[in-house]
């Protein structure tokens, strides 16, 4: 068992002295710094403790103090534009991808339990001073547009730690909640993959008790259903994109609408079931694009999202739907190079600890004029395996190579094929 100095002087996060104070309460302010160069670890999962801490170090501090909106800087083409959407969209997309590590129950770890249960604590303020419409960080969401978005990862990550940020809320903050998810069906999304930030939503309402729009809810998995072009891969609409779409919103949000409403017997069943095997190709295909050195091909939109690009190989991974060429600790070890050569280069963070436009360090050309600051916390999403206990294989077995690794260092690897499925019946609305 790591003890707390170990913990401390194995992470990022150089210090988590604080966080709980000797009654167990949580202290009025955390006490968590940041140190200016990552380190190597021995033991992979002190690694992303640490780069998690160091994530959600900024964003949940000044929005648990009321100082969100006052102290997050605004990095955009043109700041003033995304001045409305970027500090919603930091706090959802961290949330989304930390969900699943604030609500694992199996953390034996003292130190890691320490820091987890602060970040929880954090988030839960956070969300309700972000529906509460007396608060300094209050969102209105009935803005149209990119609100519908990040709304859309804020039910995704409700959903995803349904205890941990959902149900310790209490009931107040949770009808606020809904009704913030209510408002923001002022915004009708294009055909694309907005259809299922749309339907997350609803399916959240569906989960939590709010009043569901059923048929916003069924319109992107109908579109969806349509719109597959065979072997793990969806467009983007009607059409094929060169992107990592299909990872940072495709695969993930489809499923975990699909979660919600294709039980057994449900009309969306066969669809859930479709979508957890095209899964499972896609995070084998995504497995194969990391290199030996954890670079990827850098092609089309939002690559400034960084690590999360591989949102889907982690959500296999955590799911336990990995394909069989693909062992626990090959995931493990390709997600972690791609953090660290996503998160490690100097100038990713600024001295504040926020992060800033790149891939590999500070390359402000690589943003659309859609990218801001709050944006770039999808790279969290490369972490949903925290979501796993330290005895899961994800954690435990010895270091695998990867796929790439076997192929560029003479391994004989068997060849590659594409996922084949029979055709599927859509259900109509």
């Amino acid at each position: 068992m790591t003890t707390r100095r170990d913990f401390l002087k194995g992470a990022t996060a150089a210090s988590v002295v604080g966080l709980v104070t000797s009654r167990g309460e949580h202290a009025p302010a955390p006490v968590v710094s940041v140190s200016a160069q990552a380190t190597t670890f021995r033991e992979p999962r002190l690694y992303w403790c640490a780069t998690a801490v160091r994530l959600a170090t900024p964003v949940l501090t000044a929005l648990a103090a009321g100082r969100l909106k006052a102290t997050m800087p605004v990095e955009a083409h043109v700041p003033a534009d995304r001045a409305p959407f970027t500090r919603l969209e930091a706090v959802a997309r961290l949330l989304a991808g930390l969900a699943p590590w604030l609500e694992l129950e199996d953390v034996s770890d003292p130190a890691e339990r320490d820091a987890q249960r602060h970040f929880a604590d954090l988030a839960r303020r956070g969300i309700a001073a972000l529906v509460d419409e007396r608060s300094p960080d209050a969102v209105d969401f009935a803005l149209p547009g990119q609100t519908l978005v990040d709304t859309a990862f804020l039910a995704e990550a409700l959903l995803r730690a349904p205890s941990q940020l959902w149900g310790k809320l209490g009931a107040p903050v949770q009808a606020q909640v809904l009704a913030a998810f209510e408002r923001s069906r002022v915004s009708k999304p294009g055909e694309s993959n907005w259809v299922l930030f749309a339907s997350i939503v609803e399916a959240a309402m569906q989960r939590f008790g709010g009043r569901v729009d059923e048929s916003r809810l069924a319109y992107g998995l109908q579109r969806y259903e349509t719109w597959y072009l065979g072997d793990g891969i969806y467009g983007d609409g009607p059409e094929f994109h060169w992107d990592y779409y299909n990872s940072y919103v495709i695969h993930p949000m489809l499923l975990e609408t699909l979660a919600v409403v294709g039980g057994p017997g449900s009309r969306w069943s066969d669809l859930h079931a479709r979508a957890r095997v095209r899964l499972t190709r896609f995070a084998e295909i995504q497995e194969r694009l990391i290199a030996p050195d954890g670079s990827y091909p850098i092609v089309g939109r939002s690559a400034a999202y960084r690590c999360g690009a591989f949102q889907a190989l982690a959500l296999a991974a955590w799911h336990h739907t990995l394909p069989a060429t693909v062992e626990p600790a090959q995931a493990r070890v390709a997600l972690t190079a791609v953090i660290r050569r996503t998160l490690e280069a100097p100038g990713t963070f600024d001295a504040q600890g926020w992060l800033r436009i790149g891939v590999c360090g500070h390359q402000p050309s690589l943003g659309e004029t859609y990218i801001s600051t709050g944006s770039l916390y999808l790279c969290a999403a490369a972490l949903l395996p925290l979501g796993l206990p330290r005895r899961d294989r994800f954690w435990s077995d010895r270091d695998a190579l990867t796929t790439a690794q076997k192929i560029w260092s003479g391994v004989d690897v068997a060849a590659d094929h594409a996922l084949r499925e029979p055709p599927a019946a859509v259900p109509a609305t």
